[in-house]
């Protein structure tokens, strides 16, 4: 990808949160590490397109937007549904910035250029967009679904243009049916780390592990919308979001030294995502761990360490945590922030025992999104005991944490008879919208108050 300018480069900076005091013989640090990426001064650089849908002089546009729109025979079902998909991603369309790259692909069993065609982007300017909205009326449905084939095309396109940001939108309202589980599989592998996706599923038909592994595979967003009538916000919502991103492939890195190991970095905040077997090596005892596109933000990521015992007394560096952006070339890359993370050994009891605060919320968070998981997964198998007990702690940790959006999402699925206890029975009929809206946001959590 292309490489930013000192001037254009978000400002970010690293705040770690731990205890770093460990009883004697202990060996596990846990710390939460906040990043904050804040003015990417881009906006004033930005080439226009002129009314031709040209690149202005002065370079190639920052960004290039993909629209994956599933056009297959089910969008019919109901009619509207096709209707609201054209009129959400014109809307988007409408939202992209003058210069920006972008085309639109019709999804079926096969991936087909809507706009512009020729294997090439456009660059949005009025004139671009006005001939792209053109091209979606004429856009119809049949056919089966592949999103396999869509995402292949989809990196082509992206890969065409030299830009800084690369960003895919994809809609599907059905199962993957017409392609293998490993041939997706395998093309969410190969485009990894090459763009960036958020997935929408449009009304119930579809498979929320097929729509949010395609968003935790290319790190990007997953959501339900139900009533097609609501793709037109979401759309333009996202986006909006996809236009702030002032800088991509910026990597975690973290450094451990002689005889410690890593057990996990997960991002926490504002979704749990596990990124631990995403490591590349990075040099000596470092390894890094993709991040995806940032814009203005903050994220959180929780970084648990293995380190070597040592005695009462003795203190050491467990891990720097850095955010690194590669040099062209395959230089050295350019060290953006970073935080320490530190290992002290105390026969304190009270000072090694002590949770700190934000370890323990956002452990507790990522067990909420397995309760929710493995809770609906119980109760799709008919499990009654086991998807009652899951659920129940779920309602427990949503409700210990704050988490007001997903106990209101539980309460659609469980009955609930005492939050703080995780006392809950399962209702005897769901929505079926309720529950995938559940499972597609299990992942989202609440931040902490710090």
């Amino acid at each position: 990808m292309a490489n930013f300018s000192k001037s254009t480069v978000p400002q970010f900076s690293v705040e770690v949160y731990q205890n770093e005091y460990l009883p004697e013989g202990g060996r596990e640090v846990n710390a939460i590490v906040t990043v904050t990426a804040t003015g990417g001064g881009t906006s004033g650089g930005r080439p226009l397109a002129d009314a031709a849908g040209q690149p202005a002089p002065g370079g190639a546009p920052d960004a290039a937007v993909v629209i994956m729109v599933d056009s297959s025979g089910s969008m019919e079902y109901p009619p509207t549904k096709m209707r609201n998909a054209r009129d959400a991603t014109a809307a988007a369309i409408d939202t992209l910035r003058d210069g920006v790259a972008f085309a639109v692909i019709s999804g079926t069993h096969q991936a087909a250029e809507v706009y512009p065609g020729g294997g090439r982007l456009a660059q949005a300017s009025p004139a671009t967009r006005a001939l792209a909205k053109d091209a979606l009326r004429r856009l119809r449905s049949g056919g089966g679904t592949a999103i396999g084939t869509w995402l292949r095309l989809a990196d082509r396109l992206l890969y065409s243009a030299d830009v800084a940001i690369r960003h895919g939108i994809l809609l599907t309202d059905g199962r993957n049916e017409h392609e293998s589980p490993e041939d997706l599989r395998a093309t969410l592998d190969a485009c990894a780390g090459r763009f960036t996706c958020d997935a929408r599923g449009v009304g119930t038909d579809w498979e929320v592990k097929e729509v949010t592994g395609v968003a935790s595979a290319l790190l990007g967003s997953a959501d339900i919308v139900a009533d097609p009538a609501g793709l037109t916000a979401d759309f333009t919502r996202m986006m909006e979001t996809a236009m702030g991103k002032e800088v991509a492939d910026v990597a975690l890195r973290v450094w451990t030294p002689q005889g410690a190991g890593i057990r996990f970095v997960k991002q926490v905040a504002p979704t749990v995502e596990d990124l631990t077997g995403r490591r590349t090596e990075a040099g000596p005892r470092a390894g890094d761990y993709p991040t995806g596109s940032w814009g203005d933000e903050s994220r959180d990521y929780h970084v648990c360490v293995r380190v070597p015992d040592a005695g009462v007394g003795q203190e050491m560096l467990a891990a720097r945590v850095a955010l690194v952006l590669p040099a062209p070339g395959g230089g050295t890359p350019r060290t953006l922030a970073q935080g320490l993370v530190r290992a002290v050994w105390t026969t304190d009891m009270a000072a090694s025992t002590q949770i700190n605060p934000q370890v323990a919320h956002y452990t507790g968070q990522a067990e909420l999104a397995r309760a929710i998981q493995s809770g609906l997964d119980a109760r799709k198998a008919g499990d009654v005991d086991g998807a009652t007990a899951r659920l129940g702690r779920a309602v427990q940790l949503a409700s210990a944490s704050g988490n007001e959006d997903t106990a209101k999402l539980l309460a659609k699925v469980v009955d609930v008879v005492d939050a703080v206890t995780g006392t809950v029975r399962l209702k005897a009929k769901v929505a079926e919208a309720d529950e995938m809206t559940l499972e597609t946001r299990s992942t989202k959590t609440v931040r902490v108050k710090k």
